[in-house]
């Protein structure tokens, strides 16, 4: 994992339960400018209220973008990784530059890259392989007004998006309806299956760390999409933000998908 932290307590608390986890926090840069970003859930009969949120969201300082940047490298070098996620938050780690120089280095080591933006960087994932976006989401960055949700309407999302970017892939969310993907002329429309949705928390998250796994190891989107729609959906039946279990989803892809 590579971010940038506070240098407090929090800090300490997170790193502590990646490597809890076996995730490698040795990248991870403790800055005496910031704090660790805090956010504390109010939830009554299994619902979220509302969220308390502790941060700073300016961007990070030019010497700790170089530096994030080195421990990239360095690592990629090193290990040689098949994939890089971004997943943008508008906290502030993720700039422009860094965001240029990392896409640009994975092109070159051909090291698929993907994204799950918010739209302060919206326009800044230029030639990525895969740009997942949830529908609202892409109107408010694109600028789009439509009521009808529909194959046609979400080719034209594509090639508005396409024309932006240069990206290789749209994985579009559709809430209840499933997800839309589409690679150069092909499109389809994913439908999801009836749950009971306790919580839609992190099921945005799950779907582009499922999706990209799948599509980096088969280069599949279809099953990768297929997948991550069956993931996104098990997670909000949890309540809070929660782990996919590999059990069950893997039982799910063996009934579901034919």
């Amino acid at each position: 994992m590579f971010s940038v932290t506070g240098d407090d307590m929090d800090a300490d608390i997170l790193i502590g339960l990646l490597q809890n986890e076996h995730i490698d926090t040795k990248y991870i840069i403790k800055s005496a400018e910031r704090i660790t970003t805090s956010k504390t859930r109010i939830i009554s009969h299994n619902q979220q209220m509302m969220r308390l949120d502790t941060e700073i969201t300016d961007y990070i300082t030019e010497e700790d973008e170089l530096l994030l940047f080195k421990n990239f490298t360095s690592f990629a070098k090193r290990y040689q990784p098949s994939l890089v996620i971004f997943e943008d938050y508008n906290k502030g780690v993720l700039t422009e530059n860094l965001i240029t120089k990392i896409i640009s280095f994975c092109r070159q080591s051909n090291i698929v890259t993907t994204v799950d933006p918010k739209r302060k960087n919206f326009f800044s994932y230029r030639n990525i392989d895969i740009f997942k976006q949830n529908l609202k989401e892409v109107k408010e960055g694109l600028n789009m007004l439509f009521d009808e949700i529909n194959e046609h309407t979400l080719k034209n999302i594509h090639q508005e998006l396409h024309q932006l970017l240069e990206h290789r892939i749209s994985l579009i969310t559709l809430s209840e309806k499933g997800v839309y993907i589409q690679k150069g002329n092909y499109s389809k429309i994913i439908a999801s299956y009836m749950r009971n949705v306790a919580d839609v928390s992190a099921a945005g998250d799950t779907v582009i760390a499922v999706a990209s796994l799948v599509y980096t190891a088969t280069k599949d989107i279809t099953l990768a999409a297929e997948i991550a729609n069956l993931a996104g959906g098990i997670v909000c039946e949890e309540v809070g933000t929660a782990a996919v279990n590999k059990e069950k989803l893997l039982h799910e892809c063996s009934e579901l998908l034919k």
